[in-house]
């Protein structure tokens, strides 16, 4: 089995180079490649790309996620998000291949308080959130053979995460404000990585699988709760740190102006997900720990 990721040198990407390379051959594409084109913002590159490969699943790992910029650059956006990813379903769909793509909660508006559903009315408040919903109804108009994957929050020990920021800020100030009203689940690319593999050998043998699905850890929290626990595992760990615990402010999301909405609900219902491919998803504390762990020790 031949399978084609985009996208390798990303946090996921990075993680699915090592998921995917026991399914079968694996040939791992950035968009600096130079042997084939692995530019989402040259559609027609990429089509070609498919074409000379012609393998067996397509792993798109690969996105415009710049939230703030995507509202100055909408055409970039649209065309890696929502333009490209038709064109892979259109190519997975003429040689018969799987498509796996990952989406975001970013389709919905972010109201009320329960974790969405798959089949949750969508609505969204960004740019971003546009062309990311615009590239999934792509997809699924191919009638390709395709899995999928909203999730939210991603992180990893590679590359700048949330985490890791909070840490730098901490050893350089006295005083942190950390919005509070925004809800959502911590997902390690790891953990996505290991799901992602899981399910494409369920689909091989399951074809009826196909479709969309939420891929969250387990739980939920605020990004303040968040810093929190990272700054705790910093001070467990030994790391000095300016600010103390009382210093850390929780604010809303309307204290802190951006170009782009955020959505306050990004809880994510995935119960679809679990039963179908038989998972049981971990909370979302251990992977950070872990994260943690691997870049800090304790």
């Amino acid at each position: 089995m031949k399978v084609l990721l985009f996208g390798k040198n990303g946090q996921l990407g990075w993680e699915l180079q090592r998921s995917l390379a026991p399914l079968g051959e694996l040939l791992a594409l950035d968009r600096f490649d130079q042997h084939y084109c692995g530019d989402l913002s040259n559609p027609n590159g990429i089509a070609e790309t498919v074409r000379a490969l012609r393998p067996d699943v397509i792993v798109n790992a690969a996105a415009y996620t710049a939230v703030d910029k995507a509202e100055s650059e909408s055409d970039l956006a649209n065309t890696i998000n929502a333009v490209v990813p038709g064109v892979l379903a259109a190519e997975a769909k003429r040689i018969d291949a799987w498509l796996l793509h990952y989406s975001t909660d970013y389709v919905f508006d972010g109201s009320g308080d329960k974790p969405w559903r798959e089949d949750d009315q969508v609505g969204p408040l960004n740019v971003y959130g546009q062309s990311k919903l615009a590239g999934e109804r792509a997809i699924q108009a191919s009638d390709c053979r395709h899995l999928i994957f909203r999730t939210s929050w991603v992180y990893a020990a590679r590359g700048n995460n949330f985490a890791k920021t909070m840490l730098r800020l901490a050893q350089e100030r006295q005083q942190l404000s950390v919005i509070n009203d925004q809800i959502g689940t911590p997902t390690g690319a790891e953990l996505l990585a290991d799901v992602s593999a899981h399910a494409i050998r369920h689909a091989l043998k399951t074809p009826e699988v196909a479709g969309v699905y939420h891929l969250t850890a387990s739980g939920e929290t605020s990004w303040y709760d968040y810093a929190h626990l990272v700054l705790d595992y910093a001070r467990q760990a030994g790391l000095a740190l300016k600010t103390d615990k009382q210093s850390v402010t929780a604010i809303p999301t309307s204290a802190y102006q951006t170009p782009a909405q955020r959505p306050l609900n990004s809880r994510m219902n995935t119960e679809k997900l679990q039963s179908v491919f038989d998972l049981q998803l971990p909370a979302w504390q251990k992977g950070v720990e872990r994260m943690l762990s691997e870049l800090y020790g304790k």
